[in-house]
């Protein structure tokens, strides 16, 4: 770990607190001058850090930057293995850890950045990631013996652990959209997109990346014309370690689940979620557009419908639109 990691590491398990320039050099066992270039570099990356002659440096509470730091503080023991790598700027997390992947990193390998130039949503489609204001975050997993099936479990585990992290973090309650859409009041504020790397061999699962973008405030911009009817925000106004919080009690909660603890309850969790169940929606398809009403979610989280002719239906992917409002 860097001169520099390691004063923001210790910056951010005690914000709010002052450090004299000697006190943190022998800590760290490094020079003054080490310890001051490194308080300047985090100054210049946005981190509001005051310096009082006699007191020394302190970490502004009110500091809002994700960082690999910021995040392991709030992990729990189960999530030590993760490697978390915070990135300023990527193409898309996905994309970066499918590359890792197959050059064999191991399970529990994160990408997260604080904004991404080509991020990716389902069907092709964009996902708007601005900077600054939202989480994008991918984690590398390696079931072992996983068929396809299985692993599309995953998109409904990060579901109902997205909607945990969320209320947690901004105690407003927070609904799933099926299948990988994270509601609050109505509005959309997550995304959440799995792929997999399967054996033409075996017909295993090599490795699943699961990819999730979070909306924390709304951009100073607003959202784009497209998206600014259904586009929400998790936050109204700055929070204090909002991001890393969130994405840390998202990692909490999903390998809680993922690794057997807790599994057992979490398809009742993302019924009790669901914002489409006893609703008016349309199903497309290739074949084009039909009516239903969304009847229930089954033990494989896969949703039933009825359709108008009194027909019944299970689908296991695919895409619904709901008028909410």
């Amino acid at each position: 770990m860097s001169t520099r990691e390691s004063i923001l590491a210790l910056f951010e398990e005690h914000k709010g607190v002052f450090f004299s320039g000697e006190e943190i050099a022998a800590k760290l066992s490094v020079s003054r001058a080490a310890v001051w270039k490194a308080v300047n570099s985090l100054r210049k990356d946005g981190y509001e850090i005051t310096a009082v002659s006699n007191k020394g440096y302190c970490l502004s509470a009110e500091t809002d930057i994700l960082s690999a730091q910021g995040i392991r503080k709030y992990l729990i023991p189960l999530c030590g293995f993760l490697n978390l790598n915070v990135l300023p700027e990527v193409e898309s997390t996905n994309g970066l850890l499918r590359e890792w992947a197959d050059a064999g990193k191991p399970e529990g390998s994160v990408v997260i950045a604080n904004l991404q130039t080509k991020g990716r949503g389902r069907f092709g489609r964009s996902f708007h990631s601005p900077a600054d204001t939202g989480i994008y975050l991918s984690i590398l997993l390696r079931p072992e013996q996983a068929e396809p099936t299985q692993a599309s479990k995953i998109t409904t585990i990060a579901a109902v652990a997205a909607c945990e992290a969320v209320e947690l973090v901004s105690n407003r309650r927070a609904q799933i959209k099926w299948v990988n859409d994270i509601y609050l009041d109505d509005r959309k504020i997550s995304g959440i997109l799995t792929e997999a790397s399967v054996s033409m061999e075996t017909g295993s699962v090599e490795y699943v990346i699961l990819g999730i973008g979070m909306n924390i405030y709304v951009p100073e911009e607003g959202f784009p014309e497209e998206i600014r009817e259904s586009a929400g925000a998790i936050f109204d106004k700055k929070q204090n370690d909002g991001k890393n919080h969130l994405a840390a009690e998202f990692l909490n909660r999903f390998l809680s689940i993922y690794q057997g603890i807790k599994r057992e309850d979490y398809v009742e969790e993302y019924r009790r979620r669901s914002l489409v169940v006893g609703r008016e929606i349309i199903i497309f398809s290739p074949k084009g557009e039909r009516k239903a009403v969304a009847t229930g979610v089954d033990e494989d989280c896969h949703l039933l419908v009825q359709y108008e002719d009194g027909s019944t239906d299970r689908l296991s992917s695919g895409e619904i639109h709901v008028r909410l409002f």
